[in-house]
């Protein structure tokens, strides 16, 4: 059996780990490079895993830089089926298509403007339609449940506890006689999370491929963020302002609809109406409206008294861009929640550039915000801002709740391998999906649990076993 790195070897994005045997090849993810355009589009546009020749591919979870480059490899000649949780299935179309198009509208405006000059036409990774045809090779399995998925190889998913769907995925593989088993925990999340399950422990494994993201640091204590989020907006209320959160499209926006409709239902919160501004947001909600079997117990006795715990009296979903620009010429109170959680992009930049320089407005960060993001230096609280080609003062309160990263932290590791290492450990660990010192910091915490010490592949390494 071979085992070769082919993407998130010493960095964080572009997940993609190859498994072959004497009659069976197995791709596990195919996640989109994200960097700069330079580096990124040569690593995406370039498969070494043969697509024609692939039997399967294993998908994790649905975040992009793990499916986003399926519709990729559909357009290099893969025609095999795709397997994975019912959940991840329904997202992974929804985020395929959505990157599907920004890619050709950036496209078309690069070709408009020029930019490549006159002897090269831009060109999307892939298209809508190449999405599409990704999204119907998917056979998605129940959580559990063993199955066949090429000649000698099996497998069973696990949750693992990062977004709706994420799962750890086991393999049996039978090679040259001898069965290897094969666990690949995609992206590890965190325990007593909103609506998520907690990651599951496994059972002894010959070999271990395991993400390192968050390894070398811990979170910040989450505290009470039903209680934060009650005290800000209420605080924001009293003034008459508005509250702006920042947040992904995928996972964040839908916790925080669960945690505000919670609140409601308890009356614990002042009365002001909120609104979820992104149309990917909202298809995403869709999809966790259809999948609520697989959540965590209190969605469970939620459920028993309120139908949808993603909505309540009082909260908008807006889909058209007119209904966007309109919540900047409403007077406060309210709440708006609008994709692009760094800030970046997408329409919280326009809600920030009519919110940061009124006193009476909050604008709350509820994840990490990466250096040189616009979200970093509202964090940073510097006095004037640069938005949209407009230099703003900052004289909104800013405000940060910790408590809802998605990501295993060094404790998370700790208490995942300990459950491991009291099933009898692994043979030879692999750590992935992690910047040199955070994989190492994973290395050290997987030490206990490995017959053998934990490796760090680099990009294009191979091992044979």
């Amino acid at each position: 059996m071979k085992l070769t790195f082919l993407g998130a070897a010493g960095e964080v994005t572009g997940s993609q780990h190859l498994i072959e045997t004497e009659s069976a090849r197995i791709l596990l993810d195919c996640g989109l490079f994200q960097g700069r355009e330079e580096e990124a589009r040569p690593k995406n546009q370039h498969f070494r895993c043969r697509p024609q020749s692939l039997d399967a591919v294993v998908l994790s979870h649905a975040h992009i830089d793990h499916c986003g480059n399926l519709p990729g490899l559909v357009r290099a000649g893969f025609q095999r089926p795709i397997f994975s949780t019912h959940a991840t299935a329904d997202i992974a179309a929804v985020m395929m298509r959505d990157s599907a198009r920004i890619q050709e509208e950036d496209a078309r405006y690069q070709s408009r403007k020029g930019r490549h000059g006159t002897d090269h036409i831009a060109k999307p990774l892939y298209t809508e339609d190449d999405a599409r045809r990704a999204a119907k090779l998917f056979e998605p399995v129940n959580f559990h449940e063993w199955v066949d998925i090429a000649d000698g190889v099996r497998l069973r998913f696990h949750h693992a506890g990062h977004i709706l769907g994420a799962a750890i995925t086991e393999l049996e593989l039978e090679d040259q006689g001898e069965i290897h088993r094969v666990v690949y925990t995609g992206d590890l999340g965190r325990r007593q999370q909103p609506i998520l399950r907690d990651p599951e422990p496994i059972d002894r494994c010959d070999i271990l491929i395991c993400e390192s993201t968050y390894g070398d640091r811990l979170h910040p204590d989450s505290g009470d963020v039903r209680r934060e989020l009650q005290r800000v907006i209420c605080e924001a209320s009293r003034q008459n302002g508005k509250v702006i959160i920042p947040a992904f499209s995928l996972g964040r926006t839908q916790m925080l609809a669960y945690l505000l409709n919670d609140l409601r239902n308890s009356d614990a919160m002042c009365r002001v109406p909120v609104f979820i501004d992104s149309p990917l947001a909202c298809r995403l909600t869709d999809v966790h409206r259809d999948h609520t079997s697989v959540m965590d117990g209190d969605v469970q006795s939620t459920l028993k008294q309120d139908e949808d715990v993603f909505d309540f009296p009082g909260l908008t979903y807006t889909r058209s861009q007119d209904e966007s620009m309109a919540l900047n010429r409403r007077d406060g109170p309210l709440v708006i929640i609008a994709a692009g959680g760094m800030c970046e992009n997408g329409r919280i930049v326009h809600h920030l550039k009519h919110a940061v320089s009124d006193e009476r407005n909050t604008i709350l960060i509820i994840g990490f915000q990466a250096e040189h993001t616009l979200g970093r230096r509202i964090v940073e609280r510097r006095p004037e801002l640069h938005i949209l080609g407009r230099t703003l003062p900052l004289r909104a309160r800013v405000e940060v709740i910790n408590g809802l990263s998605a990501h295993a932290d060094a404790a998370d590791f700790r208490w995942w391998f300990g459950e491991l290492q009291k099933r009898g450990g692994a043979g030879q660990v692999f750590l992935v999906h992690g910047e040199p010192r955070a994989a190492q910091a994973v290395s050290e915490l997987a030490a206990d649990c490995s017959d053998l010490p934990p490796v760090v592949p680099d990009f294009g390494q191979s091992f044979e076993f």
